[in-house]
């Protein structure tokens, strides 16, 4: 545990034991050709790329134990794909979190301000003892890192809230490590799994500062 691997996460997740993994926390590509304003893009993020990148959910269904949660981000404008992929797996959307932006971060026939989310069920888990709000506020990581980095106070609480300290997080979509950085934090396990080989070494420098942090105490 506590590991950030690099690799097509289709094929590393093969590797991991079944019903191993507490809970998944996940940005998957929004299949929108996204492009910052330096102009960097990611991969797997075209219309043609939703088949290749979906298909890593059944072994994300694999991987977690029985009565787990996987939260799953997800571009709307595919909602389609998305769903069909998660169900097809095996999973039973029981959920669903808005963040709310105090900024529009892109805008066509609405002003676009909110990132959403769907709490995604294998099998039958208990609901968290303190239920955590649908809508949430967010916070602006600058994307400093990564062209889409989600910042750790919007990952941090999701963690908490339904994961026990000790827990094994995993981010088979882990770009910078945020997932793997607030769950670090949080004092649960974590396994980020990356693509591109330039944000595993990010995300091992992020949290090896995490660990010096936490071994220097409050």
């Amino acid at each position: 545990m506590n590991r950030i691997i690099n690799g097509d996460c289709t094929e590393v997740l093969k590797t991991i034991p079944a019903d191993s993994v507490d809970f998944v926390l996940t940005d998957p590509p929004y299949f929108v050709r996204y492009r910052d304003r330096s102009g960097r893009s990611m991969q797997n993020d075209g219309n043609d790329d939703t088949g290749k990148v979906l298909s890593a959910f059944p072994e994300i269904y694999r991987v977690l134990k029985p009565d787990a949660l996987c939260v799953s981000f997800y571009g709307w404008q595919a909602i389609d794909a998305f769903m069909a992929a998660w169900k097809a797996a095996g999973f039973t959307p029981v959920d669903h979190i808005v963040w709310r932006k105090s900024y529009a971060s892109s805008v066509r026939f609405c002003n676009r301000f909110h990132e959403q989310a769907y709490v995604l069920a294998k099998g039958r888990p208990a609901p968290p003892p303190h239920p955590f709000d649908d809508v949430q506020p967010w916070a602006y990581s600058g994307n400093r890192s990564h062209p889409t980095e989600k910042d750790v106070r919007v990952l941090k609480p999701v963690i908490q809230a339904f994961t026990q300290p000790g827990a094994v997080v995993l981010d088979p979509f882990s770009g910078s490590g945020s997932t793997s950085v607030a769950a670090a934090l949080a004092k649960r396990r974590y396994i980020g799994i990356e693509l591109e080989q330039k944000y595993c070494q990010l995300a091992e420098k992020r949290l090896a500062g995490v660990a010096r942090h936490m071994a220097r105490g409050p």
